[in-house]
């Protein structure tokens, strides 16, 4: 009595558990005109018209299966985007997704459909639609991952995508838990009920989770073919206890087949294998055994030595007669036709039985699109009211992006550009923007956008940003000019003040900010060009006083001197210049402060120059020719153009007085030659011409150094006269 009373306990409580269940279920007649409830099952059905899916059109079916579901389908356009359905799940619980096909057509057309089914970003499965009249059933085990999937149909090959059905059905806490879950989804391949009453399936309220199982008298081609020879089909109206992991239903043990003659064979194909699967065997004792009798098998093919060796005893295994025995093979790997058989040992009087089997495939959960752009690409959404573009479904990237974004093909995938021009946008821009780190492209220009420009510092990518036409507000952030990528930056039209950062108007960004009245340049760059014009005229004119009298003074100096400079180096400098050595040369470019320049022969200077072939340029000094020495170091030789003893003087104070002064706007003297009549100086060659070409820039491709810069060169200039 206490045990009648246990089981009545366990009873209410699946059953309550089971009503639970199924108010949970989610069924969705795809291009159904209404809702209604299944007459055959009692499940409630919605229809997906209008709130649920608001693209694609309801098609009637021409050849209709007899379920009130598969009277019509709901195709979707033929182009590149995705379509897709969401349902609401509980993170972490595992769930039955389901969808199906049919397509029902009288066979006009060309090609029958081929399209791919996703679920979120990890593809599913391609439906490839080869029978019209035939519903095709895709099965997937999910631990959902989040508050809700996404479940997509896109990338049609061939006809036009559709779908007949949605379902999604809650299990209980502990079917179908694998050790790899984290990280693949199950798809279902076969799910089969040996023994079947008739060629029905058997599903919902059978099965109070919604399973489908095919009968093995439902023959197709290349499923459940190759039966061995001695096999029967037995059943029973006993009740079988299914309390185990999985749950079958009872209805499913209730019948089997058994290999009389000692072996029990099927060959089938699996869709979308080979692949590595975990596969369930079902088995229940329910032919009643005499007390000698026994039933003893092994799995002989396919081959598993973790498995195969084993033997299934299943009395023994369940714990007696009439009680579920569901040996579950974790991780093996299918090919694309399955071949299995069971025998029985030696010592067994039964041949093997088997009440149902179930396959899936281990299929890899691809990652969404980062969570943290999702987030932001959701609030830019919210900020419109328009439903062309905010009404895109599933992920932002995968298997197709939405039409105003781009992404990387990293994993997980991230957004590389928003193109929001003219989309009704009202608010703020969001601050949380600062994070999408790979955005390379932000166009919102020509909205209603009001606010700041928020912190962008972090996106160091950011190529292109359009903010113009727009009701933005503020300061323009420092930051800006410093973003090492930034190559365009378009804010006219909008209520900005303060000044423009100076970086920004270096000509590295194009920058257009007109029609901001309180908006300016800095106070440094918008003196008129005559006022620099006068003041550097000025400045000049006086750097140019001053260096006169340095060069008058200079003149005395050496003029005092010089007596004394002729008796120790005779009429040159050749005495007190070191050695004209290899070494010494090279050194003396490194050496300027030891005192005069390095003294360089006239056969060096004819070989670096080409006796003198390439000519440069001319000075009040002389000629000036370009060189090369041995080392590989470019100058420029002056050569004097008359020996009177006034340019003499000028030749030995102008050695005298380089060899000593150094400064960033000098070029240096390297050396200098007095040989055969032939008074020469060496400088360092300078590539981009003279101060007087940039002065003078006459052709249209030089540039002129703009006043600025002249300003600047003369402040260097008297800077330097003053320390003399």
């Amino acid at each position: 009595m206490a045990s009648n009373s246990h089981f009545l306990v366990l009873c209410l409580f699946f059953i309550s558990s089971v009503i639970c269940q199924v108010t949970e279920f989610i069924s969705i007649d795809c291009g159904g005109t209404g809702n209604y409830t299944d007459p055959r099952t009692g499940l409630a059905w919605i229809s997906d018209n209008g709130t649920i899916m608001n693209y694609g059109k309801s098609s009637e079916v021409e050849i209709p299966d007899e379920n009130i579901q598969y009277r019509r389908r709901r195709d979707f356009p033929i182009d590149s985007r995705k379509y897709c359905y969401t349902l609401g799940t509980r993170e972490r619980r595992r769930y039955l997704v389901r969808a199906t096909f049919q397509y029902g057509s009288s066979g006009n057309e060309d090609a029958y459909p081929k399209f791919d089914l996703y679920l979120d970003a990890t593809k599913w499965s391609t439906v490839v639609i080869l029978d019209s009249s035939r519903v095709y059933v895709k099965e997937m085990i999910i631990r959902a991952p989040s508050s809700s999937v996404d479940v997509c149909i896109c990338c049609a090959t061939t006809g036009s995508p559709f779908i007949s059905t949605l379902e999604l059905r809650p299990l209980n806490l502990s079917m179908y838990a694998t050790d790899f879950e984290d990280n693949f989804f199950l798809e279902v391949a076969a799910r089969v009920n040996f023994g079947a009453l008739s060629k029905d399936v058997i599903r919902y309220p059978d099965d109070p989770y919604d399973r489908i199982w095919d009968s093995d008298l439902e023959k197709r081609q290349n499923y459940l073919v190759g039966v061995a020879p001695g096999t029967v089909r037995i059943n029973t109206s006993k009740y079988v206890d299914t309390r185990t992991r999985e749950y079958p239903p009872v209805k499913v043990m209730q019948t089997a087949v058994v290999g009389t003659q000692g072996i029990l064979s099927y060959r089938l194909n699996l869709d979308d294998f080979p692949a590595n699967a975990r596969a369930f065997a079902y088995f229940a004792e329910i032919e009643e055994l005499g007390a000698n009798e026994t039933r003893k098998f092994k799995l002989q093919q396919p081959y598993f030595p973790d498995y195969s060796n084993a033997v299934v005893n299943i009395a023994e295994n369940a714990n007696g007669s009439h009680t579920l025995y569901e040996p579950s093979y974790m991780n093996v790997t299918l090919d694309f036709v399955l071949s299995f058989s069971f025998v029985k040992t030696r010592d067994s009087t039964q041949g093997p039985l088997l009440n149902a089997i179930e396959i899936s495939k281990y299929l890899k959960i691809e990652p969404r699109t980062d969570s943290q752009d999702v987030i932001i690409l959701n609030a830019l959404r919210s900020m419109s009211a328009e439903s062309a573009w905010t009404n895109e479904q599933g992920d932002p990237c995968v298997p197709a992006h939405w039409d105003w974004v781009n992404c990387t093909s990293t994993t997980p995938p991230r957004i590389t550009k928003i193109a929001l021009s003219g989309k009704n946008l009202r608010g703020e821009i969001p601050p949380e923007i600062n994070s999408m780190e790979t955005l390379t492209e932000l166009w919102l220009d020509g909205n209603f956008l009001t606010g700041p420009i928020p912190g962008i510092s972090d996106l160091v990518n950011l190529k292109i940003v359009h903010l113009e036409n727009n009701k933005l507000s503020g300061q323009l952030p420092k930051y800006l000019g410093s973003l090492p990528n930034l190559q365009e930056l378009y804010i006219q039209n909008n209520s900005f003040t303060g000044e423009v950062p100076s970086a920004l108007l270096t000509g590295k960004v194009i920058i257009n900010y007109e029609h901001n009245p309180g908006l300016h340049k800095e106070a440094g760059k918008k003196m008129h060009s005559k006022s620099i014009l006068g003041i550097s005229i000025g400045i000049l004119a006086a750097l140019l006083i001053v260096l006169i009298g340095s060069l008058l003074l200079l003149r005395n100096l050496q003029r005092k001197t010089s007596h004394k400079k002729t008796a120790v180096q005779g009429s040159s400098l050749r005495v007190s210049a070191k050695p004209s050595t290899a070494y010494s040369v090279s050194r003396g470019w490194h050496m300027m402060d030891e005192g005069v320049s390095y003294y360089i022969p006239l056969s060096e200077l004819e070989e670096a120059t080409n006796k003198f072939s390439k000519k440069i340029g001319r000075g009040s000094f002389g000629t000036v020719y370009y060189g090369q020495m041995k080392d590989g170091k470019e100058v420029a030789v002056k050569i004097m153009g008359d020996s009177t003893t006034n340019m003499t003087q000028q030749f030995v104070t102008e050695v005298a007085l380089l060899s000593r002064i150094h400064h960033r706007n000098l070029v240096p003297l390297i050396g200098y030659c007095e040989e055969e009549h032939q008074r020469i100086l060496v400088y360092e060659y300078m590539h981009n011409g003279t101060l007087r070409d940039h002065i003078h820039a006459g052709s249209v491709n030089e540039k002129r150094l703009d006043w600025l810069a002249r300003l600047q060169i003369a402040e260097d200039s008297a800077k330097d006269n003053c320390r003399t």
